[in-house]
């Protein structure tokens, strides 16, 4: 490592946690980790993990700032780790239920 790299890699990472165990509901978990901690390290010191004994890392998709990530991505200072809910309703499906409710009131 240069001493350009020195300075301009943060001794340690401020990362987040984010959880939604359910609409409404919103966990954050603000965390310190070292330079070259993984997604999984975080999710682990955020002790989601142990609160949440539903949460299954191999069937959930999880996210930095809502983009695909894996486990062993490696974080930068300031990113958000984010595990996703799975879908209870097709999308589409939520949207015509709305569309024809809403159209109902109309008349």
């Amino acid at each position: 490592m240069d001493r350009a790299e020195a300075v301009d890699a943060p001794p340690a990472l401020a990362i987040t946690v984010a959880y939604s165990p359910k609409a409404g509901a919103v966990e954050l978990v603000e965390l310190t980790l070292p330079t070259g901690a993984t997604v999984l390290d975080a999710l682990q010191a955020s002790g989601l993990l142990q609160r949440h004994q539903a949460v299954d890392l191999l069937a959930q998709a999880m996210g930095v700032w809502g983009a695909s990530c894996a486990l062993s991505d490696v974080l930068r200072d300031l990113d958000r780790v984010e595990i996703y809910r799975p879908l209870t309703v097709d999308p589409k499906e939520a949207r015509r239920l709305r569309y024809s409710k809403d159209r109902g009131k109309a008349r």
